[in-house]
């Protein structure tokens, strides 16, 4: 196998979006009243060549976002909580394209949750099967969703992706209620809620290596070894649980932790 890095625009982020400050719903307002910024931080997408199919996690942001109107005015979050840069060069297929690969030739694309910077690549994989958690989707498409950040007006039409339970234990999951993706077994979606309920990760493993693909389980590796809770959680505590999980992972096995949003992803992955 072979993983890339796809690097789908910046953003940037208030420190205390990154790392909480307070705690409940104080956390939330302190991430929007935060005056600092950090540095621009990527936008990662990624591409499992598997010889079952090649494989995208996450799908990147649409350079579409640089549109005035196309971020919601009203709401708080995208008004005053982060900065985005994404150019149409930015956009998944021309970052598949860079590595020779394609976006036609797509098996499985798996969407560690739905918000914008990480679906908003979408409407690049109309033949693909599209994989979501089900708590994902019925978070994003009920009547709080687009109050909660979701995009879903910029859906494409012909999404329907295949919605997963994690309701069966498997005794060879490298992780807890983790399901394989792959015939082969070494692809996996598990379940890592915390930054949104429904939130996945996927875990490849090739060898003895494992590869943790973590969406927004944490903004950084740092964080996620330091429990350090992010500050746009709504459930805190749920998030602390997995990230302890996952750091018990990560030192019990050879495991390398990429988050989609830590500027030190892409070096680590190009160290192995």
């Amino acid at each position: 196998m072979r993983i890339h890095a796809l690097q789908c625009g910046s953003v940037r982020l208030h420190p205390s979006q990154q790392i909480g400050q307070g705690v409940g719903k104080i956390r939330l307002v302190n991430s929007l009243l935060d005056r600092l910024w950090t540095e621009p931080q990527p936008i990662l997408a990624w591409a499992i060549e598997h010889h079952e199919g090649l494989i995208i996690v996450d799908t990147g942001e649409s350079s579409d976002v640089m549109t005035p109107g196309y971020l919601p005015w009203w709401h708080p979050f995208y008004r005053i909580g982060i900065k985005l840069t994404v150019d149409r060069a930015d956009e998944i297929d021309r970052r598949l394209a860079d590595i020779g690969l394609s976006a036609s030739d797509v098996r499985w694309v798996v969407l560690t949750h739905l918000h914008s910077d990480h679906a908003g690549g979408l409407k690049h994989f109309p033949n693909a099967e599209i994989l979501v958690s089900r708590r994902e989707y019925v978070d994003a498409t009920g009547r709080l969703g687009k109050l909660t950040g979701y995009l879903t007006q910029h859906w494409p039409a012909w999404f329907k992706p295949r919605l997963v339970d994690f309701d069966h234990t498997h005794s060879d999951a490298p992780f807890p209620s983790a399901l394989p993706l792959t015939d082969a077994r070494d692809v996996w979606i598990a379940p890592t809620p915390g930054h949104t309920a429904g939130h996945v990760s996927v875990i490849v493993q090739d060898g003895l290596q494992n590869y943790f693909l973590a969406g927004d389980t944490s903004y950084t590796s740092q964080a996620m070894m330091n429990l350090q809770v992010s500050g746009v959680s709504f459930e805190a505590k749920l998030e602390w649980s997995t990230l302890s999980a996952v750091r018990n992972f990560v030192k019990s096995t050879p495991t390398l932790y990429l988050p989609s949003h830590d500027p030190l992803s892409i070096s680590r992955l190009n160290k192995i």
